[in-house]
């Protein structure tokens, strides 16, 4: 889970870190203590503290990283110290070491190098996956021609046709888009990320014991997610019935014939773990790509100079027929535009939370073993040594002087080293055909008399604020 997002109790505590000492911050309760979202926080920090600092957290430290240059030292060069999850208590009763985002030591090593293994025979950054992809945004773009050129908020419709990517990978299958079961199950999603990212994480983790024990909200977390596992539990009951395992159809069939193989128990290839990797993917595997391209259209409503120029782009070199991965290497100017959408989007600031596996140093400093560490992605994405222009939209950043896209190093929003996105090359894709095939067919643009906003709401995923636009076929 995405649980990095963290609300941290603190009052006017003063940091003092000197090399080779771990430091902390000094916290006492106060009528003058202030509940801080961890984000605002954090950066808050970095302006006075620089770019490596430690917190006193739930008991224990809390060391967070920042820039292009520390994160990446930590995080890719010297991974293998970094490459554990941090123990919260509310998840730790939610998953417990389970799944492929929570986990961690053996188990975690085992489930990624199958996941990554069965997604790959099954597509997973592949041309074979180029159909699915291209068949379901024909699909969205049949729902955006319905309305008309009305005023329509965009983001049910992209997280159907989105989601309907995973499922097929997973499940096998596509939903309709008006399967109620469906959409249930998105909102049940859309609920635990927000609650993921809400207060009652800190509550829970300050006294586990007795929150187990009382009513609250903090009880929802359970209650959603529980509705989700049974969900994916029914769908592997499902494939159970008709499993053949010569033939396999999805991610399911593919751990069903291994929990039948395997008998290393604690590599956790039983039905327990399936329900809760089933569960990652899905989530990993919706919510990122679709706040993204939420983004991408606030953003070319935002700058309609932007979009003229993508869409002029698109004609001259896909034309009317359908964009397909190839036109990657000639559309320079709208894959920097994707690029400059997730920079911006920045859509999980503080990344994933790690631990550290053994004692280790990182400038100078020395982190013991078991530490949550935070890689702050926002300041990487918005490293002013690294951007010309950190702050602003600007294709620009991935145009050389020819107008051709180029790579940049601190381009990392789906984290970097051993931990890095195992669906980074799905989501890939699934940007470049939603976002090219839709500015194909449509002009977006803001209600008559609305003028369009870039604010955000703040939780475990950076997203926009709800907004709605018109769809005007081109």
């Amino acid at each position: 889970h995405n649980f990095t997002i963290l609300l941290v109790l603190c009052s006017q505590g003063r940091i003092t870190l000197n090399p080779g000492v771990f430091s902390q911050v000094k916290s006492w309760f106060s009528p003058w203590m202030r509940i801080i979202a961890g984000y605002l926080l954090i950066l808050q920090f970095a302006k006075k503290y620089g770019n490596i600092y430690s917190l006193r957290l739930f008991g224990g430290h809390m060391v967070v990283i920042h820039g292009y240059r520390l994160v990446k030292e930590a995080l890719a060069v010297r991974g293998e110290d970094y490459v554990d999850r941090p123990i919260i208590p509310l998840f730790e009763d939610l998953v417990g070491n389970s799944g492929l985002v929570a986990s961690y030591g053996y188990l975690w090593k085992q489930q990624r190098r199958f996941a990554l293994h069965t997604l790959r025979n099954f597509g997973l950054g592949k041309k074979s996956l180029e159909p699915a992809i291209q068949q379901e945004c024909q699909y969205l773009a049949e729902v955006f021609a319905q309305q008309k050129g009305e005023p329509c908020n965009p983001r049910i419709f992209i997280n159907k046709a989105v989601s309907n990517i995973i499922c097929c990978l997973v499940f096998g299958e596509r939903m309709d888009y008006d399967n109620k079961r469906h959409q249930q199950i998105l909102a049940d999603l859309k609920e635990l990320i927000r609650l993921e990212g809400s207060i009652w994480v800190l509550v829970y983790s300050i006294a586990p014991w007795l929150m187990k024990r009382l009513p609250g909200p903090h009880k929802k977390i359970f209650t959603v997610t529980e509705n989700i596992i049974n969900y994916v539990q029914v769908k592997i009951s499902e494939h159970k019935e008709t499993h053949d395992p010569s033939n396999p159809r999805d991610y399911i069939d593919c751990f069903l014939t291994e929990i039948a193989e395997r008998e290393d128990k604690e590599s956790g290839f039983d039905l327990r773990n399936l329900s809760f990797s089933a569960l990652d993917l899905f989530v990993a595997g919706t919510e990122t790509t679709t706040t993204t391209l939420y983004w991408a259209l606030l953003f070319m409503i935002y700058y309609p100079h932007i979009q003229e120029k993508v869409q002029a782009e698109i004609d001259a070199e896909v034309g009317s027929r359908m964009p397909s991965l190839q036109d990657r290497d000639e559309l320079h100017f709208t894959n920097a535009v994707i690029h400059e959408v997730q920079r911006m989007g920045n859509i999980l600031p503080l990344n994933v939370g790690h631990m550290t596996t053994k004692e280790t140093t990182l400038e100078n400093f020395t982190i013991p073993k078991g530490v949550m560490v935070i890689g702050n992605l926002d300041s990487v994405l918005h490293d002013e040594t690294m951007w010309e222009s950190p702050h602003t939209f600007n294709p620009g950043h991935f145009l050389d002087e020819q107008g051709k896209f180029r790579k940049r190093d601190a381009f990392l929003p789906f984290s970097i080293g051993k931990r890095v996105c195992l669906g980074e090359q799905l989501a890939r894709m699934e940007l470049f055909l939603f976002f090219s095939g839709l500015l194909q067919r449509f002009t977006f643009s803001a209600p008559e008399g609305e003028q369009p906003s870039l604010e955000c709401d703040m939780g475990v995923v950076h997203s926009p604020k709800p907004y709605c636009l018109c769809a005007k076929l081109r």
